[in-house]
C-alpha cells in the first residue's frame, strides 16, 4: 500500500510540474493563420512546419491525421502559431507556442522583412523569427511522470486509501455518453443538457477540436466520435465522455 501511495503522490505532484519546451513531443501548426484569408496562403503554414521540423520538432498541420497518442492526449503537443505584427513599411512576424490550455509557453523575437511582395516578405520575416527557435536547440525529453505511467499503468489508476496527508490520484469512469448541445457564446460555447442546464462553458483554442473548460483546470477534446472532458477536482483527475452536437 505504501508503494502505491508513493507512486500516486509522485504522479499527482509531477502532473502540475512546470514543463519546458523539451518536454513536449509534438508541434501542431494551423493550416491557416489569422492574418491570411486562405489555407497556407503564401506558404506560411507549410514553411512554418518545415522550419519546426528543421530544428528537431515532430510537426503536423492541424488538418493532417495525428498520431493516436496525440488524439488521446493533446497535452503532448504545443500549437505553433505565427503572429503578424506588421507596420506600414515593415513585415513583422512572431512565433508563439501555446499549450493545450491555450497558455503561451514561448514567444520568439520579432522577425522582420522590408520586402514589398507579400510572399517574400512573410517568408523572410518568419525565417528571421525562427532564429529564436533554432537557439532553443530542442531535444525531446519525456517527463518522468510519463515514464512512470508507462511502467506501472495499473498502479497509476488504482484507487488509493487516504493515509495521513498523502495525496491520491482518482480517475473516475466516463459518463454513458450524455448528449450535450453547443450554444455560441463569446470566444466559445456553452454546453447544455436535456434538462436544460449548462454543464460546461468552453473556450476556443488554436487547435482543432480542443477547447479550454472555463473555470476548471481542464480541456474538452474530440477522440473518434466522442468528446471527452478532462479536468482536475479535489478528488483527482476526472474524465467524462459526451456526445456533443455543435
Amino acid at each position: 500500500m505504501k508503494r502505491i501511495l508513493l507512486i500516486a503522490l509522485f504522479i499527482s505532484t509531477a502532473s502540475f510540474a512546470q514543463k519546458s519546451i523539451n518536454n513536449y513531443k509534438y508541434i501542431i501548426v494551423p493550416s491557416k493563420f489569422d492574418f491570411v484569408k486562405e489555407k497556407d496562403k503564401y506558404q506560411t503554414s507549410s514553411l512554418t512546419k518545415f522550419l519546426f521540423n528543421k530544428y528537431g520538432f515532430t510537426v503536423f498541420l492541424d488538418d493532417e491525421e495525428l498520431p493516436a497518442e496525440v488524439a488521446d492526449n493533446r497535452c503532448l503537443a504545443l500549437t505553433g502559431t505565427v503572429k503578424d505584427e506588421s507596420g506600414m513599411f515593415t513585415t513583422k512576424s512572431v512565433i508563439e507556442l501555446t499549450d493545450c490550455y491555450n497558455k503561451v509557453v514561448f514567444t520568439s523575437k520579432e522577425g522582420r522583412s522590408k520586402e514589398k511582395e507579400y510572399k517574400k516578405a512573410y517568408q523572410e520575416a518568419i525565417r528571421d523569427a525562427f532564429k529564436s527557435i533554432e537557439a532553443l536547440k530542442y531535444t525531446y525529453v519525456p517527463l518522468q511522470e510519463d515514464v512512470v505511467t508507462k511502467e506501472v499503468p495499473a498502479l497509476a489508476l488504482v484507487p488509493t486509501v487516504v493515509e495521513s496527508k498523502v495525496a491520491e490520484v482518482v480517475e473516475k469512469p466516463a459518463n454513458a455518453k450524455e448528449q450535450l448541445f453547443a450554444q455560441p457564446i463569446p470566444n466559445g460555447f456553452q454546453l447544455v443538457n436535456m434538462k436544460p442546464e449548462v454543464v460546461f462553458q468552453v473556450l476556443k483554442t488554436n487547435v482543432k477540436d480542443v477547447f479550454v473548460i472555463k473555470d476548471k483546470n481542464g480541456i474538452l477534446y474530440k477522440n473518434g466520435n466522442s468528446w471527452f472532458a478532462e479536468y482536475y477536482t479535489n478528488d483527482g483527475k476526472v474524465i467524462e465522455e459526451y456526445q456533443v452536437k455543435f
